[in-house]
C-alpha cells in the first residue's frame, strides 16, 4: 500500500509561526520603487503590523496577498473567507482602533495568542512582541476575524 502524502497540521504550524516571530527583525524594511525613486515604507519596522500579519496569513494560503496596510488586509480577509466573531480564539486576527503615534493616526493589527495576550508588531521595538490584548484597556478592539480552516 503506497504512503499517503503528508498533510500540513495547519493550525499548529500557523500558531507556531506566529509565536516564533516574536523578536524577529524579519518584518523591518520593505522597499517600493515609484517613478524611479526607491523608498523604505515600513519606517524601519515601525509601521510593519500589516506586513507581519499578512505575510504569515499568505504563507498558509489564508489570504490572497501580503499587505502593507491594515485596510488592504481587512478587505483581503473578508474576500478570503474570514468572518468577524465576538470573542477571540487563539490565532484570531485582531484589529485595534486607530491611535495617534508619531504625529499621525495609525491602524493596528495582530494575532490573539490566548490568556489575554496578543502578538503584534511593536512600533517602538520595530519587531513583533507579545502584549496584553487590549493594551491593558488602553486600546479598543474594533474587529476580531476568524477563519474556519483553523478550527480543525
Amino acid at each position: 500500500m503506497p504512503d499517503k502524502k503528508p498533510k500540513i497540521a495547519l493550525k499548529d504550524s500557523y500558531l507556531a509561526m506566529i509565536k516564533n516571530a516574536v523578536g524577529s527583525n524579519m518584518f523591518r524594511g520593505f522597499y517600493l520603487v515609484t517613478s524611479g525613486r526607491k523608498s523604505e515604507i515600513t519606517n524601519d519596522g515601525r509601521l510593519s503590523c500589516a506586513f507581519f500579519v499578512s505575510t504569515i496569513l499568505h504563507f498558509f494560503g489564508l489570504v490572497k496577498d501580503p499587505h502593507l496596510t491594515v485596510a488592504g488586509l481587512e478587505k483581503d480577509l473578508e474576500k478570503s473567507g474570514w468572518k468577524k466573531i465576538a470573542r477571540p480564539k487563539i490565532g484570531a486576527v485582531l484589529v485595534w482602533e486607530k491611535a495617534y503615534n508619531n504625529k499621525t493616526w495609525n491602524d493596528h493589527i495582530g494575532f490573539y495568542a490566548g490568556n489575554d495576550r496578543a502578538i503584534s508588531n511593536s512600533s517602538q521595538n520595530k519587531k513583533p512582541t507579545t502584549h496584553h490584548w487590549t493594551y491593558k484597556g488602553k486600546r479598543k478592539i474594533e474587529a476580531i476575524y476568524w477563519n474556519e480552516k483553523l478550527s480543525s
